[in-house]
């Protein structure tokens, strides 16, 4: 989906990002920044079926990718490639989904620092997980989108229930009330987590996010939610754009801003909340990938939101493989090295926007 190069700048407001001084990106420059994202993409992708204790060349990759789609016959490769197709795919819904979840959150709230945790969803999907794992026997590699998902939307509920006000939810209110809502659920599951030990193993484990021991069958519970999620989220950004001039410049140009938030927080709740599920809440994804893409396309979400779609499962792809062969032939999980490869990435981005701005 490529965004039509017209469109309303969006100046940064109170908290906002800062938008360089300059016109929005046009059509030619989006469209090479896609066909270099999705270049990227596809070397994570390749890179991540052939790369971990056992190297693969890629064309036994190829081959082992056409044997898995025709099913004839079977290698000690193609074994291989089939373990490492389901923490592919799930590196991609969820790199995606938290990516587009972050810029929506640093739209809806004009605030650099936002990530897809602002509103509570991380906590309210791991608050629903422990609640999960502690009562209905929920396993900690489990993909359980039936739990996580109402926990996150209840979340973003409560959250809003709390910041609306007589003139509708402001930025400000919005982050206290997240900020809020997110400590007391943060209490709760430490409160359940410490009283019960097999909980806190469990919860140990999924809470820092990780890629491996996951399967087919997790991909397809979340994918519909992410698609879902994501196609809701990609149209708000023409919307996001006026939002960024302020909610009375908005209004005047025909936007609805409170419904503009609704649609915007609830498709960051099912997007974040897919991707939590799936594989535990990583971090730095949602709060680096649109900075770094922004220092590349300016404050036009509507370019924003679809190369932060392939910019997001890249770099977790990427951290995933490096992962795998920072202490082969174990790993590091993927979570930890989401921060320790996105500190320094977003902080050349920033450097990068103060130098055009």
């Amino acid at each position: 989906m490529v965004p039509a190069e017209a469109g309303h700048q969006g100046a940064a407001g109170a908290g906002a990002p800062a938008a360089p001084r300059r016109s929005l990106l046009s059509a030619g420059k989006g469209t090479a920044l896609l066909a270099a994202g999705l270049g990227l993409l596809l070397l994570a992708v390749l890179t991540s079926l052939a790369v971990g204790a056992h190297q693969l060349t890629p064309a036994e990759v190829a081959a082992s990718l056409w044997t898995e789609i025709t099913g004839t016959g079977s290698t000690y490769a193609d074994d291989v490639v089939a373990s490492r197709v389901p923490r592919t795919v799930l590196g991609l819904i969820a790199g995606a989904a938290l990516a587009v979840a972050g810029v929506i959150m640093q739209g809806l709230t004009r605030n650099p620092l936002a990530d897809p945790g602002i509103l509570g969803v991380n906590a309210g999907a791991a608050a629903a997980m422990v609640t999960g794992m502690a009562f209905f026997g929920l396993g900690a590699t489990s993909a359980n989108v039936w739990i996580a998902l109402p926990g996150a939307l209840l979340t973003v509920l409560v959250v809003y229930g709390l910041a609306s006000g007589r003139r509708g939810s402001t930025p400000v209110r919005l982050v206290l009330a997240g900020t809020v809502i997110s400590a007391v659920l943060m209490s709760f599951i430490q409160a359940i987590a410490l009283t019960r030990p097999e909980v806190f193993t469990m919860y140990r484990f999924w809470a820092v996010g990780s890629l491996s021991g996951r399967t087919m069958e997790q991909a397809y519970d979340v994918l519909p939610f992410f698609l879902v999620g994501l196609a809701a989220a990609l149209t708000t950004g023409r919307s996001l754009n006026a939002l960024a001039l302020g909610e009375e410049a908005a209004a005047s140009l025909g936007l609805r801003p409170q419904a503009t938030k609704i649609t915007g927080a609830l498709a960051a709740a099912v997007l974040c909340a897919s991707a939590t599920a799936a594989v535990g809440p990583i971090g730095f994804v949602g709060l680096a990938v649109p900075h770094i893409v922004r220092s590349f396309t300016g404050p036009d979400h509507r370019w924003l939101l679809v190369l932060s779609a392939v910019a997001g499962p890249a770099l977790l792809l990427f951290a995933d493989v490096a992962g795998r062969l920072v202490a082969r032939p174990g790993e590091v999980l993927t979570g930890v090295i989401t921060a320790l490869l996105g500190a320094p990435l977003l902080i050349l981005a920033v450097r990068r926007m103060r130098a055009v701005a």
